[in-house]
């Protein structure tokens, strides 16, 4: 057979295998890495407020002992308000006020003017429909400081089972669908490992940032007073799963 008649041959051939429909490469043996996902969502069923006070006086006695007053007073209202109500202090501060008249020089020999004191409270309830009237009421003593939602543990754990449900059968679904694209049958895809983290050498995933509160520059004294009451909308949480699987083609 010559040069030109073994070359046409091979054309032939080519094309003879590309009338059928089959693929040019094998893909017995194949090994494909596959991701799949699942989402849930939830309604918001928790709120975390977290309140401060603030006070600046000459004297850091007098700033401190207004602060402790108004923490002690604004406690008593979540308290009785909302009973249910998990409270936490989240920090007690104290810092020296300078002159601003000697800026230029360095700090430790700079004029204290002054006493900057602060504490924060943050409060964890269920008690949702009742946040507006309670947040009210705190707020004739203290300040809101921070505001968010998410879900309880429980509703979080009874998620799960669906969680997983629909990542496993986006997964299949996939799958599925790659087989196709190969022109294979998906009942020759045989699951060799399912990664229930998205972790490892499969899908590297980021962690959440949780953003922290500023401080307030400055919560100024006020007689205490009616508040009108906030809304507030708790919205939803829509939980993510990712799962990989390795799967080899027979």
């Amino acid at each position: 057979m010559t040069k030109i008649h073994f070359a046409l041959a091979t054309v032939l051939a080519f094309l003879a295998q590309a009338a059928t429909g089959q693929p040019a490469a094998s893909t017995t043996g194949a090994l494909v890495i596959v991701p799949g996902f699942g989402t849930v969502t939830r309604a918001n069923d928790e709120a975390h407020a977290t309140f401060g006070v603030e006070e600046q006086d000459k004297d850091k006695a007098l700033a401190a002992s207004r602060v402790n007053q108004k923490i002690r007073q604004g406690t008593e209202i979540l308290k009785r308000e909302d009973p249910q109500a998990r409270l936490k202090t989240r920090g007690y501060y104290t810092y020296a006020v300078y002159s601003d008249s000697d800026s230029s020089r360095p700090l430790k020999s700079r004029q204290i003017i002054g006493w900057r004191v602060g504490q924060y409270v943050e409060a964890t309830t269920q008690n949702v429909s009742a946040l507006p009237r309670t947040v009210a009421a705190a707020q004739q003593v203290l300040a809101l400081n921070g505001l968010r939602f998410t879900l309880t543990e429980k509703t979080a754990r009874s998620a799960d089972d669906e969680l997983i449900a629909s990542a496993y059968r986006n997964l299949t679904d996939r799958i599925a669908s790659i087989a196709r694209a190969m022109g294979r049958n998906a009942a020759d895809a045989v699951m060799d490992t399912v990664d229930y983290e998205g972790s490892g050498a499969y899908v590297p995933q980021a962690q959440p940032q949780l953003r922290a509160s500023a401080a307030p520059a400055g919560m100024a004294a006020s007689a205490a007073q009616a508040v009108e009451e906030p809304d507030f909308e708790p919205g939803e949480t829509t939980l993510t799963m990712r799962v990989v699987g390795r799967v080899r083609f027979r």
